[in-house]
């Protein structure tokens, strides 16, 4: 059994090994508060961008929806006259300094999620493990950019934000309760209080938050483009794969269009090559977007991938778009 799986086991069910870590996750609240309060009376320096910062994240590890989200803010900010730029950690990126994402990135240089998410948006994307280094960067290039989405950053403190969005996993929720490593908590519940707008994807767990659902009408072939309407899927032998901080999720929805599978799950960001799938030759081999930026330059005629966009209350944007124009004018 892999690491991350049996850290999720624990993370989210009533496991005796969660009580044994608990004397670790209290000295990681002691690290992370002491950082945070560090920032909070300048002892450590945060950065004011000139122009507003909205920041997108969670408080628990694992997938919770954030990238579906940043690409639907983004594209909507755009229709409401905005002109976004975005910025991210870039997961397992291998960027010194700063650096922009386009369509023939590598995956592992700059990461999978940033690679959709300029896909999708075809917007400014900059990476770095520091955010402040490329929001700058993105700005000097792009002088008409009017606000700035940090993808994945509410624990980066360096960046002063705006607005704080926290996108929570309405199936699965906080887990067990704990902090790190004893739970998946990357802080305490009660940061809630603090952020301006809860997201919760597929299932509304928090009063006075918006729901989040995701939209799916095609299924796509990685290497021809071919795209089949999924009420008229008829594919058989499938083998399903996901690399996602919640696999369980990509292959429920697989199961509510009907599709019947074996499948497999890997690590979050999973690096997949082409010797995962030596044994796969027979099979229609079904994954996610995200899986997909990095099943590119491999792909055979038995290679889809599902596409989702979020679906989320017009009030969302509409809460968004109201705080930016009072930032404007404060």
């Amino acid at each position: 059994m892999a690491y991350e799986e049996v850290l999720s086991k624990i993370h989210y069910s009533k496991s005796p090994a969660s009580l044994l870590l608990l004397p670790l996750s209290a000295i990681f609240f002691l690290i992370s508060y002491a950082r945070k309060y560090l920032y909070q009376f300048n002892f450590l320096k945060s950065y004011k961008l000139k122009v507003p910062v909205v920041v997108v994240g969670n408080i628990t590890l694992g997938g919770t929806g954030k990238t579906p989200l940043v690409i639907h803010l983004a594209n909507e900010l755009k229709k409401n006259g905005y002109h976004p730029g975005i910025v991210s950690r870039g997961y397992g990126s291998k960027v010194i300094d700063a650096a922009e994402v386009n369509p023939k990135s590598n995956t592992d240089e700059v990461g999978d999620e940033p690679i959709l998410i300029q896909k999708r948006t075809r917007m400014p994307v900059f990476v770095s493990k520091d955010r402040v280094m490329a929001a700058k960067a993105l700005i000097k290039k792009y002088k008409k950019i009017d606000v700035i989405l940090s993808d994945d950053g509410i624990q980066h403190y360096r960046l002063m934000r705006d607005v704080e969005v926290i996108v929570i996993d309405g199936t699965r929720k906080f887990g067990n309760g704990y902090l790190l490593p004893a739970g998946p908590l990357r802080e305490s519940i009660y940061k809630l209080n603090d952020v301006d707008i809860i997201v919760c994807n597929h299932k509304k767990v928090i009063d006075g938050s918006y729901l989040m659902k995701y939209k799916r009408e095609v299924l796509i072939n990685l290497k021809t483009n071919q795209e089949i309407s999924l009420n008229k899927i008829r594919l058989r032998n499938i083998h399903a794969i996901a690399g996602i901080g919640n696999p369980d999720l990509f292959f429920n929805d697989l199961k509510s269009l009907g599709l019947v599978f074996d499948s497999s799950a890997y690590k979050d960001h999973y690096r997949f090559t082409k010797k995962d799938f030596k044994t796969m030759d027979d099979k229609n081999i079904i994954m996610t977007e995200k899986d997909a930026v990095k099943c590119e330059k491999f792909a055979q005629d038995n290679f889809w991938y599902l596409p989702v966009s979020a679906e989320i209350n017009s009030k969302f944007i509409d809460v968004i778009l109201k705080k930016l124009k009072h930032i404007s004018h404060g």
